[in-house]
Order: C-alpha cells, then sequence, then structure tokens
C-alpha cells in the first residue's frame, strides 16, 4: 500500500477527503482532513432523484480542489466512493463520465451495505468496543452495521437520511408524517441495540453538544459515550425549535441549522424505537473504513492481536529508542504482578501502565525541559484510536508525574471523572516512577524483584550509584520499603 493515501466520499450533503500516511506495516496517521459541504443531492428528492446542475457543479468543482491538496501532499494513491446520492440517481453516468473525463478520477459508486460494513470494518478496528450497532445517517440512506463479540454478523441500509427528510416532510413541517416514515423503514430490523455508536455528521454534532452543554472535561470526540435516554428530552427540543436563534441557544454550529433538525429526528427515533441505552461517538467512518479496508485485506479486515495503531504509531514517530520503549514495557509488567499482594488493582491497569511506560520517552523527544507536560498532552492527543476516553486519561497522567512525589487530588481535579479514585492513579504513578527512576542510567539493566510483606527488594549484579540516588526519592502509596541490592 502507497505511504500517503487519500480517500475522498462523496456523500448526499458533503464531501469529505482524509489523507492518511504510514509509519509502519499497519500503522498510520491523519495529515490531513477536508470538508466541502456541497450537498449534491439538493432538489434530486423533488425531481426523481436526478442530481441537479448546480448541485454537481458545487461537487465536481470541491473534487478538483481535494484532488490538487492530494497532489500538493505527494498522495500516490487516492480512492473515491460515493454513496446514496449518487447511487440512487438516474442521471449518475453524466457526473461520473465528467469526473472521468476531466479530472482523470474513477468514482467508485458503492451500494448500502458496503457503505455499512465500511463503517463496521472502521469502527470495529478503531474503537475500544466489541458488541454495538453502528448508524451511520447520510443525506439519502442511513446505514448500519451489526457487531458481536467483536465480528460484524449483519450489514442493513434503509432510505432514510436528513436530505430526504427535509425535502419530503420538514420542508411542509410535517413531523408527525417523517416520524411514521422513519418507523415504517426501522420496523424491517429485527435486532436489539443496547449500545449504538453514532457516524457521520447528524451523531457527531448532536455529541459536540452534549459535550459542551455538559462542560465536558476532554475536547476528543472519537469514543465520547453517554446515555441515550437521558438525551431524548434534548433532541426533542432541537426538533422543535422555530427559529435558527433557538437552535443558536441549544448549541448548534451555524453549518448544521439546514440539517440538524432532521438528523435529530432519525436518531431520536433509532433512539426510541430500539430502546437504546449508550451512544459511543465514532469520528471515523466510511472514509477510514475504505483504508482500512485496503490496509487489511490480507488480515480479514482487521488488526493482528494487542496491536494498538496509535501505539504504534506515536512510537514509530517519536521514540528514537524502540528497544528502551520495550525495555520500559517490560519492567512495568514484572513491577506490577510482583506487588500485586499490595495494589490489588484490577489487570486492566497492567496494560495502562505498560502503555504509559512506552510512551514516556515521547516528551523527552520533544524538549527534555518540561518533558512530563509535554508527553501528557501528546499521548492525550496522540491515542487517537482504540482507547476510551478514561484509559488514554489515565494513561497520559501517570506519565505525566513521574517527579518522585506522589500526585495529589488538586492536580488531577480538572480531569477526576475521567479518572479512577486517587488511590488508584497513585499506585500507577508509584510504580511508573519507580520503572523510569531504574533506567536513569539508560542501561536497560535486568532487575530481579522478590516482595516480603511490605518491602520490595530489586536485585541488580551491581548498584548504580545515579539508580540509587533516584529510589531514594521516590514516595509509595502505603509504607513500603524499597531495598536496592
Amino acid at each position: 500500500m502507497a505511504k500517503i493515501t487519500t480517500i475522498i466520499d462523496i456523500g448526499s450533503n458533503s464531501m469529505r477527503m482524509v489523507v492518511f500516511k504510514k509509519t509502519s506495516r499497519f500503522a498510520f496517521h491523519l495529515i490531513n482532513e477536508s470538508k466541502s459541504k456541497v450537498k449534491i443531492s439538493e432538489g434530486c428528492y423533488e425531481n426523481n432523484g436526478n442530481l441537479q446542475p448546480i448541485p454537481m457543479q458545487r461537487a465536481f468543482d470541491a473534487l478538483k480542489s481535494f484532488l490538487e491538496i492530494a497532489r500538493n501532499l505527494k498522495s500516490r494513491k487516492i480512492l473515491c466512493v460515493a454513496t446514496s446520492a449518487l447511487r440512487d440517481a438516474p442521471n449518475k453516468k453524466e457526473f461520473l463520465s465528467r469526473v472521468s473525463k476531466e479530472l482523470k478520477l474513477n468514482i467508485k459508486v458503492i451500494d448500502g451495505k458496503t457503505e455499512a460494513l465500511y463503517g463496521g470494518i472502521a469502527t470495529l478496528n478503531l474503537l475500544d468496543c466489541n458488541d454495538f450497532t453502528t448508524v451511520d445517517i447520510g443525506g439519502g440512506s442511513t446505514e448500519f452495521a451489526f457487531i458481536k463479540e467483536g465480528n460484524i454478523v449483519n450489514t442493513v441500509s434503509l432510505d432514510i437520511g436528513t436530505v430526504r427528510i427535509q425535502e419530503l416532510f420538514l420542508k411542509n413541517n410535517d413531523i408527525e408524517g417523517a416520524e411514521k416514515f422513519i418507523i415504517s423503514q426501522l420496523e424491517s430490523i429485527n435486532e436489539k441495540m443496547p449500545t449504538i455508536v453514532g457516524l457521520g455528521g447528524s451523531a457527531r454534532a448532536l455529541s459536540r453538544i452534549i459535550k459542551k452543554n455538559d462542560d465536558y472535561p476532554l475536547d476528543n470526540l472519537h469514543g465520547f459515550t453517554y446515555n441515550a435516554k437521558e438525551k431524548l428530552p434534548f433532541f426533542k427540543s432541537i426538533i422543535e425549535a422555530k427559529s435558527t436563534n433557538e437552535l443558536k441557544k441549544l448549541g448548534v454550529e451555524k453549518d448544521r441549522y439546514d440539517t440538524i433538525s432532521p438528523g435529530t429526528i432519525i436518531f431520536k427515533m433509532i433512539v426510541k424505537y430500539f430502546e437504546v441505552q449508550k451512544v459511543i461517538t465514532s469520528a471515523v467512518g466510511v472514509r477510514e473504513g475504505v483504508y482500512l479496508s485496503d490496509l487489511l485485506r490480507t488480515s480479514n479486515y482487521k488488526f493482528p492481536v494487542n496491536f494498538n495503531v496509535s501505539v504504534r504509531s506515536l512510537l514509530d514517530r517519536f521514540v528514537d529508542d524502540e528497544s528502551q520503549s520495550a525495555y520500559l514495557g517490560n519492567n512495568a509488567r514484572k513491577l506490577f504482578e510482583t506487588l500485586k499482594p499490595l495494589h490489588n488493582l484490577d489487570e486492566k491497569y497492567r496494560s495502562i501502565l505498560v502503555i504509559a511506560s512506552k510512551l514516556e520517552q515521547i516528551g523527552i523527544s520533544l524538549n527534555f525541559d518540561r518533558n512530563e507536560d509535554h508527553a501528557f498532552w501528546y499521548i492525550l492527543n496522540g491515542l487517537t484510536y482504540g482507547f476510551t476516553h478514561e484509559d488514554k486519561m489515565l494513561i497520559a497522567t501517570i506519565a505525566r508525574f513521574t517527579n518522585k512525589s506522589l500526585p495529589k487530588k488538586k492536580n488531577i481535579q480538572k480531569f477526576k471523572d475521567l479518572l479512577p479514585n486517587i488511590k488508584v492513579v497513585r499506585w500507577l504513578n508509584f510504580m511508573m516512577t519507580l520503572n523510569i527512576s531504574l533506567n536513569s542510567e539508560f542501561s536497560k539493566r535486568k532487575y530481579e524483584y522478590i516482595l516480603e510483606d511490605k518491602k520490595l527488594i530489586i536485585q541488580s549484579f551491581s548498584k548504580q550509584y545515579i539508580v540509587n540516588r533516584e529510589i531514594e526519592k521516590i514516595k509509595a502509596p502505603i509504607s513500603l520499603t524499597l531495598e536496592y541490592v
């Protein structure tokens, strides 16, 4: 696969482009994201599905600009897909032929089930969840991918979308008619949906508003989770808003005024009809699914077991000595197991400690001065995929406090709702600090650990002066003696 790859998704409402750069076999990171609200399907549902001249020209102009960006970024592969608006349009060949002839770009028009499959591939690989249903509300259709025990078991596409609902119902203020039509479509699905993953612009717009209104402490959208039932009254207030001024007061951004009501109606009806309990927000979708289906085509469209793309990408880009990183990870695992009778932490925290230990060097690679702060922010924002907000906040936090003293409650006050209790944080920070201190001479020395009651004996074939001095400064969460021999 090309090192730099561009994916373009032509939707009914928006055209989006992402550009990814590979850092190793399966690892990559985003280097560009562009969006243009071309509304290619504008007016088509009132004209027997036919694409109209002005929207087609907007889409053509946006494509031309997107291709220029891709070329300037030295993209060696460009994949372009089109969804509902083009697959439903009787006159789509007119647009496809012009693009092929003048822009030298072949657009792949995908059916609804393929569109749903791409969304499923993206979220299954890039979210920390194994049982959920994706809900991708587009302009012309809504796609569902059903994931159970880490496998995509079914995909469905329904003809309900924001542009379609707006032009057929809401243009005439027929909310009741829109809801009845949506239910008639949903009745064809015989699946339970306790947890849904919201894809597409409407779901993301709702999550942004909810985050803002709830004063959520983390800026990241991908992986943001909320209780679906609790937000139904809020969805209703958006639907019933009579003016853009009312939408603004509710927190709706200007570029969503025209699509937020139909999108919210569809989303609300899905939540109510299927008695959805939890909503997880996804910042990835069809575009990432197209990319991953190409990248992972020889591995059943899944990353290898225990592989995380964001951890690997950060290590590839910011850690010069990978053997050092591997050493710290292995030593963290040994410390966690040795001290388990004292800390009694859940097994999930072991992997948190290992990942934090591996990534701690990122701060130093950026700038030694205040390297813990650099590590915190780069880890927090760089662990884009495959982590809950709680897990990546904890990884970043324990990488931040490695200055021998234990973090206080005031140190984590801003993000306390995303962190476990202070005892857990202190234990992880203690083990992290001890791990880093044992390697303060960068010798990657092998240690053996023996726990005797409340004494940790650290055995080495010879004592290192700097290591010994560093260990003397460390404070433990309980009365624990460190004996370095």
